[in-house]
């Protein structure tokens, strides 16, 4: 990732757009700064949500709050949880992620 000249900058979630969209199950809570080519977001799954699409972008993704599983193309699956990271690249491994008991997550992209 590079990342451009951007000016230093705070982000005040509770100021940011809250944008919804549904799963195959639940639905997806998210809030997204833009910061040049790259997006910061922040992502709440609720309970049950199973995403809609397998997902060929890269992310760093940080789990403030739950669990998930994350399933790649190839049949692996792994379970994140609060304090963990998960990082990969564009194009590398297609992922397809789902949660029980819902989470939240900040993601860079």
């Amino acid at each position: 990732m590079k990342i451009d000249k951007f000016p230093f900058t705070i982000i005040d979630w509770k100021d940011i757009e809250v944008m919804e969209r549904p799963g195959v199950t639940g639905k997806c809570i998210s809030q997204v700064f833009h910061m040049g080519n790259i997006r910061v977001r922040m992502v709440e799954y609720s309970a049950g949500y199973l995403a809609d699409h397998w997902c060929h972008k890269g992310h760093v993704i940080y789990c403030i709050e739950g669990e998930m599983e994350t399933r790649l193309e190839d049949g692996r699956i792994f379970r994140f949880a609060k304090g963990m990271t998960y990082h990969v690249g564009d194009d590398c491994e297609a992922h397809r992620s789902s949660t029980i008991n819902g989470c939240k997550l900040l993601i860079v992209d």
